[in-house]
């Protein structure tokens, strides 16, 4: 395993100093400690975790089963990001599951990646009603969440799926025709940002499926760029 798998690992775990990235790793009679003011304190997932588990900053808290924090490698290159938890979600506590997350699934072994090689989150960490759209006091409370999660992968690459993770993420109102097809930027890292169509939406529109691909082939080469 390599030690930044390891890092990310022992952060999860809650262990909370560990040597930063940039300094010299371990030599001769054994290893050697950061400075105290160039330790960083470990990302604490499991803290993070319980902090959105117990939340009820909106009305979402009071009809939702589970909350839906995300899932997939904690130091991946490639974050996917969604609307909200459905029904199956809400029941199972995991973004992307039931048809839509076996097709997502498709999706990302077509450009040659697994389920467990990126970290799939959404906008809202609860499920709205119906699966309504989202309102922006509900986004406006819960992105603080999603923001903490992308400071905590520091991905290489975010593909946003479908207009409402898009729009959130980008803060814009365009159609989601217009937003694909190009590099957005997203946070002070200016992440690159590629928007497709969701998989609940090539279920109902299959040949659309046809885009979609287009726009992975496009977030590989801003990945593979960005290495």
């Amino acid at each position: 395993m390599s030690s930044a798998r390891q890092r990310a690992y022992l952060e999860a775990m809650g262990i909370t100093a560990w040597v930063a990235r940039n300094q010299p790793v371990a030599s001769g009679n054994g290893p050697l400690l950061a400075e105290p003011a160039q330790q960083q304190v470990a990302a604490d997932w499991t803290a993070l975790q319980a902090q959105v588990a117990a939340c009820t900053r909106c009305e979402l808290c009071e009809g939702r089963t589970r909350t839906v924090f995300g899932v997939g490698d904690p130091e991946a290159d490639w974050m996917i990001i969604g609307e909200a938890p459905g029904a199956e979600e809400d029941r199972q506590g995991e973004p992307f599951v039931g048809r839509a997350g076996q097709l997502l699934n498709a999706i990302l072994r077509a450009v040659g990646l697994r389920r467990e090689q990126v970290f799939i989150a959404n906008i809202l960490k609860c499920r709205p009603p119906q699966n309504r759209d989202p309102k922006s006091e509900e986004v406006e409370r819960c992105m603080p969440y999603l923001h903490r999660q992308v400071e905590l992968v520091r991905p290489k690459l975010i593909v946003a799926l479908g207009r409402v993770a898009a729009q959130n993420l980008l803060d814009s109102t365009e159609a989601i025709g217009r937003l694909r097809g190009r590099v957005h930027a997203f946070g002070p890292a200016a992440i690159p940002v590629i928007v497709t169509y969701h998989p609940a939406y090539l279920l109902r529109s299959p040949l659309e499926k046809r885009k979609v691909w287009q726009d992975l082939q496009m977030a590989v080469s801003v990945a593979e760029a960005a290495e």
